[in-house]
């Protein structure tokens, strides 16, 4: 795989990128072990993580995933330098106290939640440091309008990007990037950026399938334009673009227990657990296999050839789990298939945003 570069900064990353939520839930330390022992043996040498996890987000496993990750990392001398490791600050706390307390993201916030992720990871620097969801109220996870009565921002973007330049100059950061953010809140990071002389951000870490393509109404063109790279989470949408559900639905008895969606009550509440969304992925997957791909093959496909999209992020529970996801690597899709999936989008449009 060539490598791609994120953004206009010197950071070079595999158009692949191994995220890292299930760990310390799902997926126990000792299997996150094999798992990035595998992916690295592959060639992805860029890992996605944040303070936040593991998923579903609860107290108890609150830092766990990058524990992990910085004890595999002192396991393994020499291998750091090798790795472009990327975290996140969480936003405001969305109820999740034992992530942040209070509704703002200040800048003591940012540089604490920094320190902590350093230590967990047992590193100088973090190559790549997000914020995880905007400090302003914006539609993310699912909400889809913006609504300005609930607007409570408590913290500005100048002031977010002073907090991060200081980590940048500090050395503890390389470059800065956005998660769920909109394109207002990608170009008012910029402008910003621009106008002040701060750290300027190199990519967006947005949802992006075929079940959530709201990044191509404007995000697309705002981050072209801007410079600042795609990375694409969730390209298998929680799991029901793989066909596992197809048959059994993501409720009752002969649902995958150990998958996501069936097992955590949490996640089938949100935009993956609707029914549009599961009926949307049944005629994705059926058109898969009429053109003689796996639902895997074809859902990743349509990430990995994306001019759109800089990195996809693959998030795995098992080895051969993640063998299946960078074997899709090379798998194109045709004209004509591409023209289906747009037909079937212009029919149901988003249903998992």
């Amino acid at each position: 795989m060539e490598k791609v570069r994120l953004g206009h900064s010197d950071l070079f990353v595999p158009p692949i990128c191994l995220g890292t939520m299930t760990f310390g839930e799902q997926v126990s330390e000792a299997d996150a072990y094999n798992i990035m022992d595998r992916a690295v043996e592959r060639g992805i040498d860029f890992l996605d993580t944040s303070e936040m996890y593991a998923v579903p987000t609860r107290a108890e496993t609150f830092g766990a995933t990058e524990a992990i990750i910085g004890r595999w990392l002192a396991a393994r001398a020499g291998l750091r330098h090798k790795l472009v490791i990327a975290s996140k600050v969480a936003g405001p706390s969305r109820g999740m106290h034992w992530v942040r307390e209070g509704q703002g993201m200040t800048p003591d916030d940012i540089r604490r939640s920094c320190e902590n992720s350093l230590k967990r990871l047992q590193t100088d620097v973090i190559d790549l440091y997000q914020i995880h969801w905007p400090e302003r109220h914006v539609p993310a996870f699912g909400s889809i309008y913006y609504d300005p009565s609930k607007e409570g921002s408590a913290t500005s973007i100048h002031a977010q990007l002073d907090a991060l330049s200081e980590l940048v100059k500090a050395g503890k950061l390389r470059h800065i990037g956005l998660s769920n953010e909109t394109p207002y809140g990608v170009h008012e990071f910029v402008r910003v950026a621009q106008q002040h002389g701060l750290s300027r951000v190199v990519s967006v870490q947005n949802a992006y399938h075929l079940l959530n393509r709201s990044h191509d109404n404007g995000t697309d063109e705002t981050c072209h334009r801007l410079g600042v790279s795609l990375l694409a989470y969730s390209p298998l949408a929680f799991g029901l673009l793989t066909g596992k559900y197809d048959s059994s639905g993501i409720h009752g008895p002969d649902a995958p227990q150990g998958a996501r969606i069936a097992r955590y009550e949490s996640v089938r509440k949100q935009r993956w657990g609707r029914p549009e969304a599961l009926a949307g992925a049944r005629r994705y997957n059926a058109l898969a296999r009429e053109h003689g791909l796996t639902p895997t093959q074809m859902a990743l496909a349509f990430c990995y050839n994306s001019w759109r999209v800089a990195s996809t992020i693959i998030g795995v529970t098992s080895v051969a789990q993640l063998d299946e996801c960078l074997d899709a690597w090379g798998t194109t899709l045709s004209p004509e298939l591409l023209a289906r999936i747009d037909a079937i989008r212009w029919e149901l449009r988003d249903p998992a945003q």
